[in-house]
């Protein structure tokens, strides 16, 4: 191969010009090959650090695969491929490319949580601001005024003012309160799950509501444990009273058919409130007749319950929640036809806890929870390139996962939970094509790569004719759906330029 000679240099000088190049060269991957041995790994990058562009991609077999968004922060997530161009198993990587918060920050975002609604100040209107502001000077007056009346009803009783004992007595009747008070802001942080999940919320209210009443008859078996058992009843009750206060409202909604809630809503309560009475003269009268107080209280407390799941079985709500939307699409696979608004309501499971994260769908997931192998991702991708979401089943925990698109609108989440539940109906069928339920699916048989491809392709087929017939029938039943009642995760997958 002739050798290319620059103008003015004789054949030598081209020679030891090529070789200065090599030393060159030489030196150059000497050093690149040094920096990058004495980088950390990328596991080992501190969570919310920002790496530099050179740093994510200094190992040539780091791939950048996806991006993600939550929260107004952005992850990158790479996976490490071997020599072949092949993706290894359990390599996704996240980089967080925000720079870490300061711990001003952290204690904003935290406060936050427990004092304006999710989503503010979008989610709600102008005047939310200056009504709470005067609300909470209120209920300042009011919690600094209460300190005197307590004491003056310990005076009226027979205590002293200038008695030592008194002042304890205050103290400690103040402390039980404050403590429920803070049990009650705690509890508040649940935010939108009053929304979409209120009747197991209701339910698991009640339930508390009686613990805390066992709690409060426990202090008769070791009252030197007063003040302790009292503030742990009352922090119980007053999440209790959280509970039954935020989902009133939506309830009594559902029973007003036109501008009267008010009217529904104080009825409602006149009629509590007259059976309470009538209740307290009835324990007035057994009391009288010294009963055992476990075997009364136990009594009470299974009358109490059952009257309470009872209550909230009989709402009948024209939305679809999680666990109604749940019952109205098994019921379309399995029947051609979507439930009326009193099947769905009946068949509903009320004894579920919201904050518990064991259901077999997960909406809006992170790409971190869904995804594990990323060949499997990329092998799933192409299915959803005209989709503003996309779903995927993990073997391991017997889920299937949706993950929202950062441009998914809410007839897409719709649409993408619809598909996540189709999804696992075909996962649910076992090889001989018998229904299998969501306890039974073994990891041990989980499907190869191949046979997840299959079933996500035939899930795509059904979604994209039957998808369609599922709104229309939904409607002709009377439900009303929305995408914010089904609780979708915030992670949003992010528009991706790839990198080499």
């Amino acid at each position: 191969m002739p050798s290319v000679k620059l103008k003015h240099h004789s054949p030598s000088d081209t020679i030891s010009s090529s070789s200065s190049d090599s030393v060159r060269l030489l030196s150059r991957e000497t050093l690149r090959i040094s920096a990058s041995l004495a980088s950390p790994p990328v596991d080992d990058l501190p969570p919310h650090s920002p790496p530099s562009p050179d740093s994510q991609f200094l190992h040539s077999t780091l791939r950048l695969i996806c991006c993600e968004e939550i929260d107004g922060r952005r992850f990158k997530y790479v996976a490490e491929s071997d020599g072949s161009g092949r993706f290894k198993k359990n390599s996704v990587r996240a980089i967080s490319l925000e720079s870490p918060q300061t711990p001003f920050d952290e204690v904003g975002s935290f406060l936050r949580s427990y004092v304006v609604p999710e989503g503010f100040p979008g989610s709600v209107n102008e005047s939310y601001v200056p009504y709470m502001t005067w609300r909470a000077l209120k209920h300042f007056f009011g919690g600094a005024m209460g300190v005197f009346t307590t004491q003056t009803l310990l005076n009226s009783v027979g205590a002293s003012r200038n008695s030592s004992a008194s002042a304890a007595v205050a103290i400690n009747w103040i402390l039980k309160d404050g403590a429920g008070r803070v049990g009650k802001m705690l509890f508040a942080r649940q935010g939108k799950k009053f929304d979409y999940d209120l009747k197991q919320l209701r339910f698991a209210g009640d339930l508390l509501m009686e613990l805390g009443a066992g709690v409060e008859l426990a202090t008769a078996a070791v009252p030197h444990l007063f003040l302790p058992l009292a503030c742990a009843a009352n922090v119980v009750k007053n999440v209790a009273a959280v509970t039954s206060t935020s989902t009133r409202t939506p309830i009594y909604k559902a029973f007003a058919k036109g501008e009267n809630i008010g009217d529904v809503t104080a009825k409602g309560e006149c009629v509590g409130n007259i059976a309470d009475l009538m209740g307290t003269g009835f324990s007035i009268l057994i009391s009288k007749r010294n009963p055992s107080l476990v075997t009364t209280f136990g009594l009470l407390s299974c009358g109490y319950l059952m009257s309470s799941y009872q209550e909230v079985r009989s709402v009948v709500l024209h939305t679809l929640n999680r666990a109604r939307f749940t019952v109205a699409v098994e019921s379309f696979l399995k029947t051609g036809r979507v439930p009326s608004l009193q099947e769905g309501n009946i068949q509903e499971k009320i004894f579920t806890f919201p904050w518990v994260d064991d259901r077999p769908v997960m909406l809006g997931a992170r790409f971190k929870d869904a995804f594990q192998d990323p060949s499997t991702y990329m092998a799933v991708k192409p299915f959803f390139d005209k989709e503003r979401y996309m779903v995927t089943y993990s073997p391991t925990k017997a889920k299937v996962y949706a993950l929202l698109k950062h441009q998914a609108n809410s007839d897409d989440i719709l649409k993408a939970a619809f598909h996540a539940h189709v999804l696992l109906h075909f996962m649910n069928q076992s090889k001989d094509g018998t229904p299998r339920s969501v306890e039974q699916l073994d990891p041990a048989f989980a499907p190869t790569e191949y046979e997840l491809e299959s079933r996500i392709a035939e899930s795509c087929e059904m979604v994209s004719t039957s998808y369609a017939i599922f709104k229309s029938r939904a409607a002709e039943q009377g439900w009303r759906m929305s995408e914010s009642l089904l609780n979708p995760g915030r992670a949003r997958l992010c528009h991706m330029k790839e990198e080499e």
